[in-house]
């Protein structure tokens, strides 16, 4: 019994370099649950979780905004899920701020992109727009604008998709690169609760989009509203694209296969 244990032992000690070796990054994912998003969460975690051994990166899955007190420096990416950035407090701020001038990743989703005016205009700059009222949620047509960005890899080019299609504005004048539109004849943009009105973009209404900020990259989907759609194959697969572009910088249109590798803008231990 005694020679299996140390069998074991052994074998544990030789195969732990090629487990470690296995994964190529972590994220580090902040999801709290809110008035309006709670539901999602288990959801999202199981999803998330099996996209990270699916595609041998680590995953620190957590609701609590304390992650950000540790070293930022070991996440290739950090991603707000349906969190906006104000649940943080002035000292972790300062530390995500930090983290992304020094080259670290982020990857807002959905609600994530709301922050109340004025409450942290580095992060409204660093989501690259402001949303303000939306309509209910309603089946829409999404249209590919950037085929060349891997979020939208797994996506044909009209894409019926139920959400919340929000509404935004640039008061920051940030310049964003398009990933998808959604087409406001496919729905009625006017549709709200009472009491509120609400008003379409027009023919350029984007719903997820991506840009440099700081000193690394930024992407942003605002899809994503119900628990429901983190069990969607197409839309994990526009989420996983958003992540793999956040952690390692490459898409189709790089003539070298890759815009910034890892190693040139990218935070965190790979």
């Amino acid at each position: 019994m005694k020679h299996a244990a140390a069998a074991l032992a052994a074998c544990a000690l030789l195969w732990a370099p090629d487990t470690l070796a296995d994964s190529q990054y972590k994220v580090l994912v902040l999801a709290m649950p809110g008035k309006y998003h709670y539901e999602y969460i288990p959801i999202a975690r199981d999803s998330l979780e099996r996209l990270a051994r699916l595609h041998a990166f680590e995953l620190t899955y957590t609701h609590r905004p304390e992650a950000f007190d540790g070293d930022l420096a070991r996440y290739a990416a950090v991603m707000f899920l349906n969190t906006p950035g104000e649940e943080l407090n002035a000292a972790q701020r300062a530390k995500f701020e930090a983290y992304m001038r020094s080259g670290g990743n982020a990857i807002v989703v959905h609600r994530a992109a709301i922050t109340a005016p004025g409450a942290w205009p580095w992060y409204e700059k660093m989501v690259g727009r402001t949303v303000g009222v939306h309509p209910m949620l309603q089946t829409g047509v999404v249209t590919v604008v950037d085929r060349g960005f891997p979020a939208t890899f797994g996506l044909p080019e009209r894409w019926i998709w139920s959400d919340e299609f929000y509404v935004t504005t640039n008061p920051h004048a940030i310049a964003v690169e398009p990933v998808l539109n959604v087409d406001e004849r496919s729905y009625d943009p006017t549709r709200i609760w009472p009491g509120q009105v609400a008003r379409g973009m027009g023919r350029d209404h984007p719903v997820a989009w991506h840009h440099r900020y700081e000193g690394g990259r930024v992407f942003v989907t605002t899809l994503g509203h119900n628990a429901e759609m983190y069990r969607d194959p197409q839309y994990l697969s526009h989420l996983m694209g958003g992540i793999y572009w956040a952690t390692s910088g490459v898409t189709s249109r790089a003539t070298s296969g890759v815009i910034s590798g890892p190693g040139q803008s990218g935070g965190g231990a790979k």
